[in-house]
């Protein structure tokens, strides 16, 4: 009877704390961990380590990342294209690999984790989270809250939650084949990276436009879009994933580009609004859900057990040093100006994703340190909660004066300079 209590009153917190939250300098991811904490602090219910169920971990995370995935995408009015992406690509496929790089060096020099284990937490940490990240995500379809800062952060984070998958495989075959990288090269390069990446795409841009078809361009008096339903979007989420994951593609990457296609086939209807806000409240609950058993879990189980001073200094310099300094260099040379450069390389947000992937690949693969790769993942989680949490609503405000504030002048300019 008391968990259908505490049920109903996080169902409630769902919908009451972002409106209460909305202008305070507090997000509802901080109140999620401050619950959870306080709860398994006071033995009201104790969460034990993920290392204990990982199936279980990786399938709760996997879910709630994927419906994520599905609302960043629905939510993104800008076509794509080489020039009006241009800074997506640049974290992609410029920040990131660089991220990687130097987080799996400095878990190999500091933390004393083989190759393959600093290459597996690198991995898991360097994906910007679509699920903690939407206080900095661009508005619902169609609603004009589309500036280049938050466009870029939701873009990354919709793409690259998928594209530390091949960096992740690479960590388990090197843990499961650590005297030579003969064996198994060749078909991590074909497999993990050309086949499933390609796949990936494939499968989420076919299913993506085909079910927009279905949706929005069959005769008007069986169009499905007349339904209303916004469990749709849960529909096809699981489906596009599911049938990526049978042929061995990157389910995660299918989703997102699936929900850009769905956007594509019929661009402007606004049934694409109905798809997002039921996706949107379905992953808030979901990840309220998973952030107090995070809370909990840090209060509860020893998830904070293995670390070090070592493995503290490890997450500062992953969120202060390497995230901002690898999306600054990406950045370069671009026409971005330096305010929205420092906000985009900032706001590098840890969290679900990171947890789904050491959940996966512990079960995949032989890798010593297990407990100080949680312990680490946890408190740079933590961290990220906490510090860009805080600042996301005075960044964003900032960020929204200086927008308005270009408009006016160019308004001004234009009245001034005549017909």
């Amino acid at each position: 009877m008391m968990l259908l209590v505490a049920f109903g009153a996080l169902v409630l917190l769902t919908a009451w704390l972002p409106m209460i939250l909305k202008e305070a300098p507090l997000s509802l991811p901080i109140v999620c961990v401050a619950i959870g904490a306080m709860a398994g602090a006071s033995s009201i219910f104790t969460v034990p380590h993920p290392a204990s169920n990982l199936p279980a971990v990786e399938k709760m995370t996997e879910l709630v990342v994927i419906i994520s995935l599905m609302g960043a995408a629905l939510k993104i009015d800008r076509k794509i294209g080489w020039r009006s992406w241009a800074t997506t690509w640049r974290l992609l496929a410029i920040a990131m690999p660089l991220t990687i790089g130097a987080l799996a060096l400095v878990g190999y020099a500091l933390l004393g984790l083989s190759t393959a284990s600093a290459l597996l937490l690198a991995a898991a940490l360097a994906p910007t989270d679509p699920v903690l990240a939407s206080d900095v995500q661009v508005g619902p379809p169609k609603s004009g809250e589309e500036d280049d800062t938050r466009f870029a952060l939701t873009s990354e984070a919709g793409l690259n939650d998928g594209l530390a998958f091949p960096f992740v495989m690479c960590a388990i075959a090197m843990a499961n084949a650590p005297d030579s990288p003969v064996g198994w090269l060749g078909r991590w390069l074909y497999v993990d990276v050309v086949w499933r990446l390609g796949v990936g795409v494939a499968v989420g841009a076919v299913l993506g436009y085909g079910l927009g078809w279905l949706v929005f361009r069959i005769p008007n008096r069986a169009e499905l879009s007349r339904t209303g339903d916004g469990f749709v979007a849960l529909g096809i989420t699981v489906l596009v994933f599911g049938l990526s994951e049978s042929v061995h593609g990157y389910g995660f990457v299918s989703v997102f580009v699936s929900g850009l296609a769905l956007r594509a086939a019929e661009r402007d209807h606004e049934y694409h609004q109905t798809l997002h806000d039921f996706a949107e409240q379905l992953e808030r609950l979901l990840m309220m859900i998973l952030l107090v058993l995070f809370g909990g879990a840090l209060a509860s189980s020893q998830l904070l057990g293995a670390l070090s001073w070592d493995a503290a200094v490890y997450a500062i310099v992953a969120i202060f040093v390497v995230r901002p300094l690898t999306a600054w260099i990406s950045l370069s040379g671009t026409t971005c100006p330096l305010v929205e450069r420092g906000v985009v390389s900032f706001f590098g947000i840890r969290g679900v994703g990171s947890v789904y992937y050491l959940a996966y690949a512990l079960q995949k693969g032989s890798f010593g340190g297990a407990e100080i790769m949680w312990s680490a993942t946890a408190f740079i989680i933590l961290a990220s909660i906490l510090l860009h949490g805080v600042t996301v609503t005075p960044t964003m405000r900032l960020i929204d004066r200086r927008r308005d504030q270009g408009a006016t002048a160019r308004e001004e300019r234009a009245i001034a300079e005549g017909p």
